[in-house]
């Protein structure tokens, strides 16, 4: 309950939207625990588990960002593998293939059969069979994209994405990535720190007020009242306008944003989202159908928006809140 649209916002953001300060001081330590104190030690415990290049790990997702929404569900972690001298060929559409010498005895088990190009998959199951025997976790599984291993927790209602990858030498324009399992038993290349990198400039050069509204904006997103867009790509849209709007700075009151977001998302919805990676091209991949839906919703809920807003400028922060209410839900606090 609340008195005014800035108390209910904040209110709102905290108990609904915002991840449990608690949660996250603990899910960094379990993460931190899992790495350190267990994955690192799995080539002592299997001399044939590959050799680890740690110094490279990376934690990567919208948690490591911090523009992940309540409820914590899953953590990303990746984990780098020493190449060993492996090459890798890469294919159009991002795939790639990665070939081991016969030196490497540790990679070599974990083949394509009759072949030396090493299998993702096979590279998954390893870490599985290990995790499986740690401590204090429920078991561990490939996900459901076959792209990481699973670590489903006893204690907590988040679970480990443990993804195995590698490194790259600098290619001829001297960039660097990182080869991660593509769901096909090949590899695929990614950057989790240039994701990383904008996001965390965007928000500075925005006073720190930017987070906020892609957690707010995301909560509004996977609400019953639409087809939902995968949360990288709302994500990456947020990021997109306020990185064109370099001549005003985001509010730190949300309320002043929200409309300006639904209006964008609305009018780019139908449009191509560059891969800030410059790796996969147009990450809209939406159907038409779902394109429609998301228009519609960001259309009407702007229009909402605009009138809650006119109403708190008229000092009717009752009628204003109702308004929100409408756009964000019954989670959405009440006048009182």
């Amino acid at each position: 309950m609340a008195k005014t649209v800035n108390a209910a916002f904040n209110d709102f953001l905290k108990n609904y939207v915002n991840l449990d300060p608690n949660d996250t001081i603990q899910a960094r330590k379990s993460r931190d625990w899992l790495v350190e104190e267990q994955i690192h030690s799995f080539p002592e415990k299997d001399i044939y588990f590959p050799t680890l290049y740690s110094e490279k790990d990376i934690y990567f997702g919208s948690f490591a960002r911090r523009t992940k929404k309540r409820e914590l569900d899953d953590i990303d972690i990746m984990i780098v593998l020493s190449g060993e001298g492996a090459s890798y060929y890469e294919y159009i559409d991002n795939v790639i293939e990665i070939y081991v010498p016969d030196s490497a005895y540790k990679l070599k088990r974990l083949y394509f059969d009759s072949t030396n190009k090493l299998n993702s998959r096979k590279v998954i199951n390893k870490i599985i069979a290990l995790m499986n025997k740690v401590p204090q976790y429920e078991k561990a599984d490939i996900n459901r994209n076959l792209e990481a291993a699973t670590l489903k927790l006893k204690s907590y209602y988040w679970n480990f994405d443990i993804v195995p990858c590698f490194f790259t030498k600098p290619d001829f324009s001297g960039r660097t990535y990182y080869l991660i399992p593509d769901g096909q038993g090949n590899w695929q290349k990614t950057d989790p720190r240039i994701d990383r990198d904008r996001a965390t400039q965007v928000n500075q050069f925005h006073d720190g007020n930017i987070f906020n509204l892609i957690r707010l904006m995301k909560f509004w997103n996977k609400r019953p009242t639409m087809s939902s867009m995968s949360s990288y790509l709302l994500e990456n849209m947020i990021l997109d306008y306020y990185s064109d709007n370099i001549y005003r700075k985001a509010s730190s009151y949300v309320d002043l944003e929200v409309p300006n977001l639904l209006q964008y998302i609305r009018d780019n919805i139908f449009n191509s989202v560059n891969d800030p990676k410059a790796i996969q091209g147009n990450i809209n991949n939406l159907e038409l159908k779902e394109r429609s839906s998301i228009w519609t919703r960001a259309h009407i809920d702007n229009i909402k928006a605009l009138e809650a807003r006119q109403l708190e400028s008229e000092n009717n922060h009752k009628l204003s809140i109702s308004k929100w209410r409408e756009v964000f839900g019954i989670n959405f606090p009440i006048y009182s």
